[in-house]
């Protein structure tokens, strides 16, 4: 599992490709590994490469993480395309639904006990703003912190969240680490909306000026790469 909070990691992306059921699901993953394990890692500045499954057994979750967005641009122009042929020859007809562009804002960090669990499900929480705000989504985020301290029922399996800003300053994704998909499941079937109880706090996240939409999606941690 990556370090989502880790210092020199400060261009993450994340991109989702359709392929349509767990089989082709498992094809691309292995095709993914195969293509990157038997070529020399593309650049130093590629911390690692991680990918997960859906629950919902169609979609493939990426996310790298770069020191730079100058390195990103370096490895497309002299590594991805051959990365990519390979992998469509192995797979034909991936659906590639587009590259997020972001940069870490704030985390919480699981403390004693819980640090040493292995996350047992990803969570990606993708929310929507109307324009271009870069201090209304910090501000948002801040108001999240806010309700999370003040929750008067703290859900249990919840490990850490990782607040990510879009550097087109449209979108907040939330990468959270839960124990498992149960408890997930068990935290948004609980009283409220959402994961968090009906206090002012929470109310005052959901109904923030200029908030479009939001998405929620389960994955799992399936193949990470790093620099050997």
């Amino acid at each position: 599992h990556p370090d989502l909070a880790r210092p020199d990691a400060l261009a993450p992306f994340f991109s989702t490709w359709r392929v349509g059921t767990p089989e082709r699901q498992r094809q691309t993953v292995d095709a993914i590994a195969r293509t990157w394990e038997r070529r020399p890692w593309p650049a130093e500045d590629l911390r690692g490469y991680h990918v997960y499954t859906g629950h919902d057994g169609s979609t493939l979750l990426h996310h790298s993480q770069w020191a730079s967005e100058q390195a990103y641009e370096a490895f497309v122009k002299t590594h991805r395309q051959e990365r990519v042929d390979e992998i469509d020859t192995a797979v034909p007809g991936i659906e590639r639904l587009g590259l997020g562009r972001y940069r870490r804002y704030r985390s919480t960090r699981p403390e004693g006990p819980a640090a040493a669990v292995v996350p047992g499900c990803i969570v990606i929480v993708e929310v929507e703003f109307e324009g271009s705000d870069p201090d209304r989504r910090r501000a948002w985020v801040d108001a999240v912190f806010e309700a999370l301290q003040s929750e008067p029922n703290p859900r249990p399996g919840g490990l850490s969240a990782h607040f990510h800003l879009s550097t087109d300053g449209t979108r907040v994704l939330n990468y959270a680490e839960w124990e498992s998909a149960q408890a997930h499941i068990d935290a948004l079937a609980a009283p409220g909306d959402g994961v968090g109880s009906s206090t002012s706090q929470w109310e005052r996240v959901q109904s923030w000026p200029g908030l479009k939409s939001s998405t929620v999606n389960r994955y799992d941690h399936v193949l990470g790469l790093v620099p050997r």
